[in-house]
C-alpha cells in the first residue's frame, strides 16, 4: 500500500492551478518537492515548463474530471465559477456538478485527502455579519446564483467526509487580494479610473479580507490537519488577515498609492439596492452582455458589516495571518502600476 503520508509519494491534483490562489498554491507545493498536476480550462505554458502537467478540461466534464483524480493522493479544489451575474445553469455545472465530479473522482480512484476552497457567501444572507463563527447556519436568501451553489457544494464535500476513506475539509477565505489578482482589485481600480466607482452608505462598513499568501497557507494547514482523524475532518473554517478593515478607507488608501483620486461620490444602501435590482430586472428582460453595473448581492457587499471569527482556524489549523497589511499593500500597489506600464507600452 502506497504512504499517503509522505508527501512525494503520490502526486498532489490542484483544479483551478493556472488561477489566483491555484498558482500560489502549486508554487508552495513545487517548493516542497511535490509532484503536481493542475485542472483548468486553459493552457498555461509557464506552469508545464516547471514540470506540471495540465489535464486542460471543465470540471463539468465528468470524465476527465475523474480520470485527473488517478494516481493523486490529495486534492485542492480551487476551482468554481465566480461572479456576482451569469445563468443559473452555468453556475450549477461547475460549482455543483463539477464538485460532484471531484468527489466522485477522489472516491474512485481512493484519494485520502480532500481541500475544498468555498467562501463566506455560504451564510450570507443580506445582513450584517459580524465575528460570525461556524454556528452561523448556511443563507436562506441568497441573492446570487455564486453564493447559492457554493454553499450547495460545500455541503456536499462536507457529507462525503468519511466516505470511501476520504477525508475533506471546507475553507471559507473572504475577498483574496494580492499580486496575481486577475479578478476583484483590477476591477475595483479600473471602475476607480473610470469614474464609476460609489461608495456605498456612510463607507465606515467593516470587511475581512484575505492576502492571497495567508490563503495559501490556510489550505497546506488544512492538508497537514487532516493527517490527524477526527480533528478537522468535515469541517469548514473562515479565514482572513485576522482584523477587518473599514472597506472604503482601504480602498482609498490602495488608490491613493497609485496616485488616483479617493472614492467620494457616495449612494445611500437603499438606492444601491433598487439600482441593482433594476439593473437585474433590464439585464434579463434584454439580454445584455456582460455584467449589471450594480446587483442586489452587490449593493449590500460594498455596505454592510462582514468579518469573522477565526479562532477555531487558528486552533484547529495552527493558522495565523503571516502576511503584513502594509507590504502587502507595497507589492500589489506596484505590481499594478507595473502592469498598467505594460499595457500602456503594448
Amino acid at each position: 500500500m502506497t504512504n499517503t503520508s509522505n508527501p512525494s509519494s503520490k502526486r498532489v491534483l490542484v483544479t483551478g492551478g493556472g488561477g489566483f490562489l491555484g498558482r500560489y498554491l502549486v508554487d508552495r507545493l513545487l517548493k516542497q518537492g511535490r509532484k503536481v498536476s493542475i485542472l483548468g480550462r486553459r493552457v498555461h505554458p509557464d506552469l508545464e515548463a516547471r514540470g506540471v502537467p495540465l489535464i486542460c478540461a471543465d470540471l463539468g466534464d465528468r470524465d476527465e474530471v475523474m480520470a485527473a483524480c488517478a494516481g493523486c493522493s490529495v486534492v485542492y479544489h480551487t476551482a468554481a465559477l465566480a461572479g456576482i451575474w451569469g445563468k443559473r445553469s452555468d453556475f450549477e455545472r461547475t460549482n455543483v456538478e463539477g464538485t460532484r465530479n471531484v468527489l466522485d473522482g477522489c472516491r474512485r480512484h481512493g484519494v485520502a485527502k480532500l481541500i475544498h476552497t468555498s467562501t463566506p457567501s455560504v451564510v450570507f444572507s443580506g445582513g450584517d455579519l459580524r465575528g460570525a463563527d461556524e454556528s452561523q447556519p448556511y443563507g436562506e436568501r441568497f441573492l446570487c446564483h455564486y453564493a447559492e451553489t457554493k454553499a450547495r457544494a460545500e455541503r456536499e464535500v462536507l457529507e462525503a467526509n468519511g466516505k470511501g476513506g476520504l477525508r475533506t475539509v471546507a475553507l471559507r477565505p473572504h475577498l483574496i487580494w494580492g499580486v496575481g489578482d486577475n479578478h476583484l482589485i483590477p476591477r475595483v481600480v479600473a471602475r476607480a479610473r473610470s469614474g464609476r466607482l460609489r461608495m456605498v452608505g456612510d463607507g465606515k462598513n467593516r470587511v475581512d479580507i484575505i492576502h492571497v499568501e495567508n490563503a495559501a497557507d490556510g489550505h497546506l494547514l488544512a492538508e497537514s490537519a487532516l493527517d490527524k482523524p477526527g480533528k478537522t475532518d468535515g469541517k469548514a473554517y473562515f479565514l482572513s488577515d485576522g482584523e477587518p478593515v473599514e472597506l472604503w478607507p482601504w480602498i482609498n488608501g490602495l488608490l491613493a498609492r497609485l496616485g488616483l483620486p479617493p472614492v467620494e461620490k457616495r449612494i445611500s444602501p437603499a438606492a444601491a439596492y433598487r439600482a441593482g435590482a433594476v439593473c437585474e430586472g433590464l439585464w434579463k428582460t434584454l439580454f445584455l452582455p456582460g455584467e449589471p453595473p450594480m446587483t442586489r448581492f452587490l449593493a449590500v457587499e460594498l455596505a454592510k458589516d462582514h468579518f469573522f471569527d477565526i479562532t477555531a482556524a487558528r486552533r484547529d489549523l495552527g493558522y495565523e495571518p503571516r502576511k503584513p497589511m502594509d507590504e502587502g499593500l507595497a507589492e500589489l500597489a506596484a505590481w499594478l502600476k507595473k502592469s498598467d506600464s505594460s499595457a500602456a507600452r503594448g
